[in-house]
């Protein structure tokens, strides 16, 4: 199978990285993507970094890798093909707009989705006339999505549309300051690169709905599925890239071989 490993180079790899790689390099042939669209936080020092740390562990993908900041025109295609269909609206609301109209008392207590609080609807009546503006956050109006089937290796997951809007709602598929976002990305860059099977940790589960429907949007194959579970501190707490300390890189200085350290990851999730 085809698999994927698409780290961000935003700062040093940790424990969880190194066990999703191991995971994807152990299913089949594991290509290596670089999702840089966070150009703020991006730094080539980190995408070095990476190439680094994945060799270190006797990991190894083919090349060219793809990068997601020479892949815009994709994403602007996929992007128009929405907008032409009349998927897409502009959104001017701010995260505090949103939580704000979530949380009115006729509300009643907000429901999170994979992007955190499920977006009312503010916007949805906007313009969607002429071409596709630019410089602003672009939402897919999930009143379009209709029941979903996807697997997650043999077992077949459903969702229908009802479910899809009130538990995740009008998601964005173009953020006003990268030009487009995380679900469309992935799901273009799957797309092109055949992915036949997407792993990548439980904790990204529940977008897998966002990615099926933008799949069927798009006209594309949508992949089996694969969420693993998660390397975790001694206290239980899923490592976090700001948690320098588990770098994978401070493992090596400490002496550390790369076999150890997979042996560690594959007897036990819980960071020595």
């Amino acid at each position: 199978m085809i698999t994927r490993f698409a780290p961000s180079p935003t700062g040093p790899l940790h424990l969880g990285h190194a066990w999703a790689a191991m995971v994807a390099d152990d299913f089949g042939t594991m290509l290596l993507r670089i999702e840089d669209i966070d150009r703020q936080r991006s730094k080539p020092e980190w995408e070095a970094a990476i190439y680094d740390d994945l060799r270190w562990l006797g990991l190894d993908w083919p090349r060219p890798v793809m990068r997601q900041t020479e892949r815009m025109a994709a994403y602007d295609a996929a992007l128009d093909q929405l907008w032409s269909d009349g998927l897409l609206y502009p959104c001017k609301c701010r995260r505090r707009d949103i939580l704000a109209a979530a949380s009115a008392p006729q509300e009643g207590a907000p429901l999170l989705g994979p992007d955190g609080v499920v977006y009312p609807g503010t916007c949805r009546n906007a313009s969607r006339a002429g071409s596709r503006p630019e410089g602003v956050a672009l939402r897919l109006d999930a009143g379009a999505i209709g029941d979903l089937a996807w697997r997650e290796r043999d077992t077949p997951r459903r969702m229908n549309g009802a479910t899809f809007r009130e538990t995740i709602g009008d998601v964005v598929v173009a953020r006003r300051d990268f030009g487009t976002s995380y679900h469309l990305s992935v799901v273009v860059d799957d797309a092109v690169q055949g992915i036949d099977l997407v792993t990548r940790g439980a904790d990204l589960a529940e977008a897998t709905p966002v990615h099926v429907a933008l799949q069927r949007l798009l006209r594309l194959p949508t992949p089996n599925y694969h969420h693993h579970d998660l390397v975790r501190d001694g206290a239980g707490r899923r490592l976090a890239k700001r948690d320098d300390a588990r770098a994978i890189a401070s493992y090596r200085d400490a002496g550390w071989s790369a076999d150890a350290l997979q042996a560690r990851l594959r007897e036990s999730r819980i960071a020595p």
